[in-house]
């Protein structure tokens, strides 16, 4: 079994222990992950004090999250509701992290790689299932509706993926004409 893997399924086992609660929804993970370099406290300092203020400005409103921090880029620990429902602020959270990259750069961080964002969970089975959300270069545009729209809709295939259903979480019919 690779690593990675299992360090992932300790973390999201300790958030979910952490934070108990099958009102709040499945925890998950939000990955802003480079392709290259590094997008760590140390590589990038200006960025993550953009981040920080983001997480602070986060945690005053009544949502639970974690923030994990890798040489690969940030994680975001969160519960999504039933219905597939993102809190406001982690919706934020993951639209200061995408734009910290690039406002890091022009105050003197090193690094300015493109980030994607990655949706992604451990299911019942504690099998990994991910879904790459959306590439972003720097400079681009990070509109939060589209990023939230995105969000969903990867976490809509994932959960699909997991209760065995195609097609956006609904159950499709087949209908025949004339009869």
């Amino acid at each position: 079994m690779e690593a990675w893997k299992e360090q992932f399924r300790e973390r999201m086992q300790g958030f979910a222990k952490l934070y108990p609660s099958k009102e709040r929804g499945e925890p998950v993970s939000i990955k802003i992950r480079v392709e290259s370099g590094c997008y760590s406290r140390s590589c990038c300092p200006h960025a993550y004090r953009l981040i920080d203020e983001a997480v602070a400005e986060a945690e005053t409103g009544n949502v639970v999250f974690a923030l994990e921090e890798h040489e690969t880029g940030p994680e975001i620990l969160a519960y999504v509701a039933s219905g597939l429902n993102f809190a406001k602020a982690v919706i934020e959270l993951v639209v200061s992290i995408i734009k910290a990259r690039s406002e890091g750069r022009k105050k003197g961080d090193k690094h300015s790689e493109p980030v994607t964002l990655i949706y992604r969970r451990v299911t019942r089975n504690d099998e990994i299932r991910e879904e790459t959300v959306l590439r972003f270069n720097p400079g681009d545009e990070v509109d939060p509706v589209k990023v939230r729209k995105l969000l969903t809709a990867a976490a809509g295939k994932v959960s699909d993926a997991v209760e065995g259903r195609r097609g956006g979480g609904k159950k499709s019919r087949r209908r025949s004409k004339g009869g």
